[in-house]
């Protein structure tokens, strides 16, 4: 197995030359790996590692001792099953070199199918109002090598199923685990794979580590018998003192769960349940997640551009009431949403955008009222006129797709911050 003391020993290929990849060549550097090569399927990226590309990616996979893969490259997909499926035994992540390469660091790694960002923000946000010292890594932003980690800092990561789904080498203090909806089957293959990625947060910790679990899996992790010690998330526990933090960005239902997991780390990490409410008073929500962001007349225009599965969409229509809800964009395989009546009778219209009209469509067809709006503009424009129609005294006109954004936008924040200049712009204009 790989040890840190015979790195300079092996030999490495860094597959993906995106920010993670870039940090493990800069890792390599800095510890003095010289027989490392780089290779990425795009050739205008390769060309600016000339020293260390490769002219033959099939002879170098064979030689390599390890390849250290980065995050969104599938083994399902056609030209990397062919390329890289023989090898899987090979595959590490660069979290796997960074629990290699340092042990006076505490880790907090949280994973899930929804809400990783806000609740790994949430955990910083906490922390440092308590003293501790926190970086925050991983697949929410900058990638764990980069951090120079001092003595007892502790480092919350996100991880996401594709980076624990080759990890071969981590080991976490505190390990979250969320909840698990129908994500990334095009990626994993299946839902069982899916599952097992997740679960690998688990495997190689010991009794003195901890594994904070959605109460609805504790039997499967039981049945692993893995040695951490579990603490099942109990949402009971944390309503008991909602309602004493004062922030309205919290009192939102859809950030239960998410606080749930949080009050449990906080009660391990031994922060009172007085500065657990007090700390939390004046945390503040991420960009596209649910961000209640602007207000005209009696319409409130909330931006949930991260809602990028119709599951995660479904907990943002069980939080408010008369909502205009602009929905579409490319959905996850094998997607599909439950409307129950209780979700459908806060929806009073919806505005299917995107280029799989038809599919959302089937979704919605004899459930709730929509139109076919195709583009966001028109969608905005349109659910704006319909909502001055009604006097109720709160209507939301909510943005979140249940679907990515790339077959009109290069990303999810592109299509929230498109959302908001939007709303920002024909609010003012018609209302």
């Amino acid at each position: 197995m790989l040890h840190l003391n015979n790195l300079k020993n092996l030999s490495f290929l860094v597959y993906g030359l995106g920010s993670t990849g870039n940090s493990v060549v800069k890792f390599f550097v800095k510890k003095g790996v010289k027989n490392y090569f780089v290779w990425d399927d795009n050739k205008t990226i390769r060309k600016n590692f000339k020293s260390n590309s490769v002219s033959n990616l099939q002879n170098t996979l064979n030689k390599v001792d390890y390849i250290v893969l980065s995050p969104g490259i599938s083994l399902n997909k056609p030209k990397n099953k062919k390329n890289l499926f023989k090898f899987k035994k090979k595959i590490i992540t660069d979290i796997d070199l960074l629990f290699l390469s340092s042990s006076n660091f505490k880790s907090i790694i949280v994973t899930g199918s929804n809400g990783k960002s806000t609740t790994c923000k949430m955990i910083s946000h906490l922390m440092r109002k308590n003293g501790f010292n926190v970086e925050l890594g991983g697949n929410i932003g900058n990638p764990v090598l980069n951090f120079k980690l001092k003595k007892n800092t502790h480092l919350i990561i996100e991880a996401s199923s594709f980076q624990l789904s080759h990890s071969k080498l981590i080991r976490p203090d505190y390990a979250i685990l969320l909840n698990i909806t129908n994500d990334h089957l095009d990626w994993h293959g299946t839902m069982k794979h899916y599952i097992n990625s997740k679960f690998k947060l688990f495997k190689l910790q010991e009794k003195k580590n901890f594994a904070i679990v959605e109460k609805k899996y504790s039997n499967l992790f039981k049945k692993k018998k893995y040695l951490s010690k579990l603490i099942s998330i109990k949402l009971k526990n944390y309503l008991s003192i909602k309602n004493k933090i004062k922030n309205n960005y919290l009192k939102l239902k859809i950030n239960d769960e998410n606080m749930s997991s949080v009050y449990e780390l906080s009660k391990l990490l031994k922060i009172s349940k007085r500065s657990f409410i007090e700390s939390m008073n004046s945390f503040s929500g991420l960009p596209h997640r649910f961000e209640v962001f602007f207000k005209k007349g009696n319409i409130i225009f909330i931006n949930d551009s991260k809602a990028t599965t119709l599951q995660a969409t479904k907990f943002a229509l069980t939080c408010s009431r008369n909502i205009y809800w602009i929905v579409g964009g490319l959905p996850k395989e094998k997607d599909k949403i439950n409307l129950n009546n209780n979700c459908k009778s806060h929806i009073l219209k919806a505005y299917i955008i995107g280029q799989n009209i038809n599919f959302f469509k089937k979704q919605l067809q004899s459930k709730i009222s929509f139109s076919v709006t195709k583009t966001l503009k028109n969608a905005v424009i349109k659910s704006i006129e319909d909502a001055k129609k009604f006097k109720k005294s709160k209507n939301i006109i909510l943005l979140s797709p249940g679907a990515a954004s790339f077959d009109q936008f290069n990303n999810f924040e592109t299509r929230g911050n498109e959302f908001k200049k939007l709303c920002k712009f024909y609010a003012k204009k018609l209302i």
